[in-house]
């Protein structure tokens, strides 16, 4: 092996999903560098911003030679798996223009300005009660764990953005203890490092597929019944829109865009409410700083979207032509890696960069990606993570953290603790 390639492996092995930055930090020593047959990763801040803008850089999954490999270098997106379970419909975020950018406009339509500028800001309320309410539970130790502690993850993180994504979409949520196990599945599923070829990790692959499979199947049916009785929700309006420039969808890409919205809609919140927190209590002294200017919080959040960027990289991305970048050709047909997590801490972007700098001045990171597929659901997640970290600043007193670093969860992409367990002295009203 090469060092790059001794260094892309080390970075995708669980073991270091802690903390895959060293390993970046050796990868970035050449901004663009291949890590194995056909496949190329790009860490360098300026290098990732001319390719997410290159039209020579493609989206879909199925031009990427590692869709089709197996093991150490495959990963299934948040689309693939169930572009085979369900008629090969590809989502938005594994398409092209213009087939994405029809997808895309359908989808902003209903969820975001200018056609529907009241969704976002009108979840405002009910993200405060909920997080409240999760919360008083807490205060009333009804999450089961007794005494002074509770997991952030479990009992704060996940559950209010999964309810609200949910009632955006027209998910009930009282599915949510099954769909929650498929989800789990489908992300432990997609490990694309050298803990893949294990027996353990081709089991994780087999109950993922299988768990991919119910999903699907349960978002079509969900579907299906809003073609039937149409409600007042964005996966009913995404097939019954007959009025909207690019008309309604068609089922199946109602359901590939579901499962991705359901999936992408809440998970990448969760980890980024748990990194702050998480990164909140590693320098208590900024603690203190948000208390006192509440004001900064917003800043804080991007900050901690930059040290822990909420998507590290997307997988599906390959080069129709050849691309030279930052010195390095690129040939035509190879798998890119556009490492988010890296390019962030790009010392030729960011002055020292591993610091937690509320105060950082310029800091346009790329924690929520960049280019058409940008993040579309970036405003609701900013809006639920303030909310969330303002209340527990102001709610939660004197709290600790009992295990660093906690355990994170298998995904490479979507990369967040598994838990975080924390202890506090009070939970204030």
């Amino acid at each position: 092996m090469t060092t790059a390639e001794t260094a892309w492996t080390e970075a995708m092995r669980y073991e270091n999903r802690h903390d895959p930055y060293r390993f970046f930090d050796e990868l970035r020593k050449t901004p663009v560098v291949q890590v194995a047959d056909k496949v190329y990763v790009v860490t360098g801040y300026r290098e990732l911003l001319q390719l997410a803008h290159d039209p020579h850089v493609s989206s879909d999954i199925s031009k990427s030679p590692i869709s089709a490999q197996p093991a150490a270098h495959a990963q299934p997106d948040v689309g693939a798996e169930h572009m085979q379970a369900y008629g090969r419909e590809p989502s938005l975020i594994v398409s092209d223009p213009a087939k994405h950018d029809k997808q895309r406009r359908q989808v902003a339509r209903h969820f975001a300005p200018p056609h529907s500028p009241n969704v976002i800001p009108d979840m405002a309320a009910d993200i405060q009660t909920l997080c409240n309410d999760n919360l008083n539970k807490i205060k009333a130790g009804i999450n089961g764990l007794g005494g002074k502690t509770f997991d952030v993850v479990d009992d704060y993180a996940y559950p209010v953005p999964v309810a609200v994504i949910c009632q955006i979409l027209g998910v009930p949520l009282k599915d949510e203890p099954t769909f929650h196990g498929w989800i789990f599945d489908f992300m432990a599923g997609a490990d694309m490092g050298p803990d893949a070829a294990t027996e353990q990790g081709q089991a994780r692959q087999q109950k993922g597929k299988e768990s991919t499979a119910a999903l699907t199947a349960y978002m079509a049916e969900l579907i299906q019944g809003f073609l039937t009785e149409p409600k007042d929700n964005v996966l009913s309006k995404l097939v019954n829109d007959k009025d909207g420039p690019d008309g309604p969808m068609t089922p199946k890409e109602a359901a590939a865009n579901a499962m991705l919205l359901l999936i992408a809609g809440h998970d990448s919140t969760v980890n980024t409410i748990a990194h702050c927190v998480l990164t909140l209590l590693r320098n208590p002294e900024s603690i203190e700083l948000l208390r006192e200017k509440p004001e900064l919080i917003p800043k804080a959040i991007e900050e901690v979207l930059r040290l822990q960027s909420a998507v590290q990289f997307f997988p599906s991305r390959s080069v129709t032509a050849d691309v030279e970048v930052g010195g390095t050709v690129i040939p035509a047909g190879s798998a890119v890696h556009l490492l988010y997590g890296a390019a962030n801490r790009d010392p030729k972007r960011f002055p020292d960069p591993d610091k937690f700098d509320i105060l950082r001045p310029d800091n346009q990171h790329v924690g929520w990606g960049r280019g058409v597929h940008s993040c579309v659901g970036g405003p609701l997640a900013r809006l639920e993570v303030n909310i969330a970290l303002e209340t527990f600043l102001r709610r939660v007193e004197n709290p600790r953290l009992m295990v660093d670093p906690p355990p994170y969860r298998v995904n490479q992409v979507f990369r967040g603790p598994l838990h975080l367990e924390v202890e506090f002295d009070r939970i204030t009203d």
